[in-house]
């Protein structure tokens, strides 16, 4: 049993005080000893410091200290590419009609494509500028009705509207364009998506004939189709057609969501993750002007594993050989939502495999990005394939490179910040892109244009604008410190910098100097026709394939050219950028070098065949060797 706690004795040993002592002379007392303590303490270091301490080091000279030297660059002299406006020098007229009239509905935003192309056979890139259209509650009259526009060139880089005469004064909210000659008559035919209904017009020698409901490829009239592509995915000879299917998408639920800036003042342009994913289609050319949707079957309906809704909202496509096996696979540029990489399974059927390659995502946050427009090529002449894709602001451009090899051992990485390219395009809102040879050197560039979706941006970031500079990026050489570099506008000229609400790109020799000329177009505004006025002195060679089995054209046989101990490859594939297609024609800048071994051809049905010796700077076409 305790004791009461006022009968409790504090004792000290030996002593014992008449009365218990108080908290503060205790606490007096710890002082104290504390106090001694640490005096104690203090001698005794010193006496141990005296007597072991160190024999002191005689320093003759104070060592100075070098600071590190960054590891230098070499040199790169930048070269000078004018790019020269010459639109309405040249005859254009067209202004693109998005329809917006402040409502804010998504597609006035995404714009609408454009192609270089042959439509006569004269020998002379044409231009081809797909427009848009009036919402149908818009009070406007049928003669008022914007068209698409086509305009033949003279062979003088001038241009003349033919757009009435090759009967193409037709008015539909049209997207994209994809040009080939899917009947192998000689004539290149042309598919056009759209929201709503696509169109196939066939070329009857000039004069362009609606065959839609005869080929069955109008697609469904609730959709919104994008890119589009015309490639032999199943090698039997003739063309197919893959096209791109963005969100599933309605005026009325566009109207119905809402969507803002700046604190919900100032209506916005709805996001895609705003909208369900769509599949994309795939027709099978069955010949006699028939195709058969062959979509599911196919496998390139890509599910959500969870929720068997389909994944894909894509804006852009390229069909490329990716392993190299002679059969063209797919690269989708999906927005907000992983990218695809179909690989051609060569039995009619397709595996995705983006997320297993590496080209899915963003590779650093393993996010999902807004992708746009997209390219693939050998910019570094040798096997590695690199895939650039567009971006949304504030994303890189992507550059996803591998060796080339079997799928099972591809691995791409993206390496735009290690080259260059992501941190100086960083900043835009990326729509078209492509590759091209720009001065002649024998790497490949990249040409990007630029715009945002919103004319209300600045009121909430202050470094974004509507209106944006497109961008040349030069390959300097892998082996330079930074790969690519943006090119200034004291570079490029100030026409090519100036600020504009970019979408579709395209590229051709419009004027036969060998050089690559350059065709934008913008949403709600006019087209940029830009010559290329470069003067480097570089040597050239051009090659135009002629095909002897139901693809004259040869789309998707790949061409090499061997010189000086650098192989080049380009693709001829006219699908690439956004919403748009490129010339036929393949261009090989030769830099100094005035002589070519040999050209060598993979024609699209698997056979090779060579030329030794072509002629320099100058177009060389090549016929395919009869079986």
């Amino acid at each position: 049993m305790s004791q009461p706690e006022e009968e409790y004795q504090y004792r000290l040993p030996n002593f014992e005080p008449e009365s218990p002592p108080d908290d503060a002379v205790i606490g007096r007392a710890f002082r104290w000893s504390l106090v001694m303590f640490c005096i104690v303490a203090s001698i005794g270091a010193v006496v141990v410091y005296l007597l072991d301490r160190p024999a002191p080091v005689r320093v003759d000279k104070v060592p100075v200290l070098e600071v590190p030297k960054p590891r230098e660059k070499p040199a790169v002299d930048l070269p000078t590419i004018p790019l020269v406006d010459i639109t309405r020098a040249a005859g254009i007229q067209f202004v693109h009609t998005n329809g917006a009239h402040g409502e804010k509905l998504l597609p006035e935003s995404m714009g609408a494509g454009c192609a270089f192309l042959d439509y006569n056979n004269d020998g002379f890139p044409d231009i081809l500028l797909v427009n848009s259209n009036d919402w149908p509650d818009a009070k406007s009259s049928a003669e008022s009705r914007p068209t698409m526009a086509l305009y033949r060139n003279d062979g003088t880089g001038n241009f003349i509207d033919e757009t009435a005469a090759a009967g193409l004064n037709v008015s539909f909210y049209g997207q994209g364009v994809a040009v080939g000659d899917f009947d192998n008559d000689g004539w290149v035919d042309l598919f056009f998506s759209a929201v709503g209904l696509n169109r196939l017009y066939r070329n009857q020698q000039g004069k362009f004939v609606d065959v839609t409901a005869d080929a069955g490829v109008a697609g469904n009239a609730s959709q919104w189709s994008t890119s589009c592509a015309w490639f032999d995915y199943d090698r039997d000879g003739d063309l197919d057609l893959f096209v791109c299917n963005y969100v599933r998408w309605s005026a009325e639920l566009d109207r119905q969501l809402e969507c803002t800036l700046v604190g919900g003042k100032v209506r916005a342009y709805c996001r895609p993750d705003a909208f369900e994913g769509s599949f994309p289609y795939l027709y099978r050319n069955d010949g006699e002007g028939r195709f058969t949707d062959v979509s599911a079957p196919s496998g390139v309906q890509i599910k959500n594993l969870n929720t068997s809704v389909p994944v894909a909202k894509s804006l852009g496509v390229v069909p490329v050989d990716v392993d190299g096996d002679g059969w063209l696979d797919l690269v989708i540029a999906n927005d907000t939502v992983q990218n695809f990489l179909l690989h051609n399974l060569k039995d009619g059927t397709f595996e995705e495999v983006g997320r297993k390659l590496g080209v899915a995502l963003d590779s650093r946050s393993g996010l999902a990005r807004g992708a746009m427009g997209i390219d693939a090529g050998f910019p570094r002449n040798d096997n590695a394939l690199a895939i650039v894709i567009a971006n949304f602001a504030n994303e890189e451009t992507a550059f996803y490179c591998a060796e080339c090899g079997p799928i099972s051992e591809m691995l791409f990485t993206d390496e735009a910040i290690a080259n260059g390219l992501g941190p100086s395009s960083r900043i835009w809102l990326k729509f078209g892109l492509f590759y091209a040879d720009m001065d002649l050197d024998g790497r490949l560039d990249i040409v990007v244009t630029n715009g945002h979706l919103e004319n209300d941006i600045q009121q909430v970031f202050e470094s974004q604008h509507y209106a944006q500079p497109p961008q040349l990026f030069w390959n300097a050489g892998a082996s330079s410190a930074t790969e690519f570099v943006a090119l200034p506008s004291s570079l490029t000229g100030t026409e090519f910098a100036a600020p504009m609400v970019g979408r579709g790109a395209s590229y051709a020799d419009i004027d036969g100097d060998g050089d690559l000329d350059v065709l934008f177009t913008a949403t709600g505004g006019a087209p940029r026709l830009l010559r290329n006025d470069q003067k480097l002195g570089h040597h050239w060679l051009r090659v135009k394939l002629v095909g002897n089995d139901g693809n004259r054209n040869a789309i998707g046989a790949t061409v090499e050219v061997h010189c000086a101990g650098v192989v080049q490859k380009r693709f001829v594939m006219p699908t690439r950028s956004y919403l748009s297609q490129v010339e036929l024609p393949v261009t090989f800048g030769l830099g100094q070098i005035d002589a070519v071994e040999r050209v060598k051809i993979y024609w699209p049905d698997g056979t090779t065949s060579e030329v030794a010796n072509p002629p320099i700077d100058k177009l060389t076409t090549v016929e395919q060797p009869a079986k």
